[in-house]
């Protein structure tokens, strides 16, 4: 896709966390997703309002329609000038707790808008995109390349590097063959496809090893969902270790090393795993969508995508609990990051990093300095004594609107 030639896109499919829409976000282009019959309703020539912010396509819209979003357009552009003078502010909240505020990327091109948002370095380099629109496996040369020019441009900040999660709706035709299957979000995917086929999972690890000898890399294993998993995955990044050492390939040994956090036995067991990790990074997109059984690319259930949930709550605390009682940091790399909505939840549940697509980082940025840890750790006592979503998110609005409401619009 040209970017420059897309203005925004609309689909008949799809959630706000589904991965067409976290591209979208990525690239900065808006779209509404889950539309149901869009495709159907429109033809070539028709006038569209497309708001991305509210989820609404507004087909021929009237002259009034118009001149409200004008003003609306007018508003956002004076906000985003007010949040571009943060960008070399750092993300502290009142009381002088610093968070740690990275940006998600999807592909090596969008490394510039990392600097240009004010982000301390990658959260999430999703390297799956690595495998797309190709007819063969990229070799481990081409790989140490790519991961190499990104170390280079974020340090001394650094680059946490997910290994290849293919699966689910991100999927590799030509290249990757996972089969067809009936439910793919909970089959042969990220970590488990990679166990299987040692020799491409090796290639990889190998490659960003090599690229952590030129700048400040973390690994990152994806939907770990107990201990047995998390060390066979680390056993075989042992053996890569040994391998480049034998070859006197340069990388460092320092290398943090991490588990995503995104399935529920995991989040169950954090505990446990934390005392193998370096740290925990919460992927809240599959976390909810695994907690909840709401498979989060399905627009007729999406109302049941819950992120407020008291369950979901609960495990997030029970995951930044154990990564702190085993000293390990913990963040946030899921869509709830860029969420200014929650951000004082998850600053109440103690986490030390939140990574978010780079467009948003200026507006968490705002929030956290808004924000006191007193106070987000007293939404977080009140909340866990409510009983329903909408009562949560309720409490949560309410400290985001005292403290930042302007940029709830």
């Amino acid at each position: 896709m040209n970017r420059e030639r897309v203005l925004g896109i609309a689909t008949d499919l799809g959630s706000r966390t589904s991965h067409t829409a976290i591209m979208a976000r990525s690239l900065e282009i808006p779209a509404v997703v889950g539309l149901h019959d869009i495709t159907e309703k429109l033809e070539t020539g028709r006038e569209v309002l497309l708001d991305g912010s509210s989820g609404l396509v507004i087909v021929d819209p009237s002259p009034e329609t118009l001149a409200r979003y004008g003003e609306i357009e007018s508003k956002r552009i004076k906000v985003a000038a007010e949040l571009k003078e943060l960008r070399e502010t750092k993300s502290t909240t009142r009381d002088g707790r610093h968070i740690v505020l990275s940006a998600n990327i999807e592909l090596p091109d969008d490394v510039e808008s990392v600097a240009s948002h004010g982000a301390e370095g990658i959260g999430l380099y999703r390297t799956e995109f690595l495998y797309l629109n190709r007819d063969t496996l990229p070799a481990e040369e081409e790989q140490y390349e790519t991961y190499r020019k990104v170390a280079e441009q974020v340090r001394p900040h650094p680059l946490i590097i997910r290994t290849f999660d293919l699966g689910g709706d991100k999927l590799a035709p030509g290249v990757v063959d996972v089969g067809d299957e009936l439910n793919p979000f909970l089959g042969w995917r990220a970590i488990r496809f990679c166990l299987e086929n040692i020799d491409i999972f090796k290639t990889q690890l190998r490659a960003i090893l090599r690229a952590s000898a030129i700048g400040n890399i973390k690994i990152m294993f994806p939907m770990i969902s107990g201990l047995d998993e998390l060390r066979r995955a680390m056993s075989i990044l042992h053996e890569c270790k040994n391998e480049l050492a034998k070859s006197g390939i340069e990388f460092s040994e320092a290398t943090e090393v991490g588990a995503m956090i995104e399935v529920p036995s995991a989040a169950i067991s954090a505990d446990i795993l934390a005392r193998e990790v370096d740290f925990f990074s919460i992927g809240t997109n599959d976390l909810i969508q695994y907690a909840l059984a709401v498979d989060r690319v399905n627009e007729r259930i999406a109302h049941l995508y819950e992120p407020t949930h008291p369950a979901v709550l609960r495990l997030l605390k029970m995951i930044a609990d154990a990564g702190h009682a085993h000293d390990i940091w913990v963040g946030v790399c899921g869509e709830m990051a860029g969420d200014i909505a929650l951000v004082p939840l998850l600053l109440g549940l103690g986490v030390d990093e939140l990574s978010a697509s780079a467009v948003l980082v200026p507006r968490v940025k705002r929030a956290v300095q808004s924000l006191t840890t007193t106070e987000c750790k007293q939404l977080i006592d009140e909340t866990l004594q409510l009983q329903t979503a909408s009562e949560i998110l309720a409490l949560s609005l309410e400290l985001a609107n005292k403290r930042y409401g302007d940029l709830l619009g």
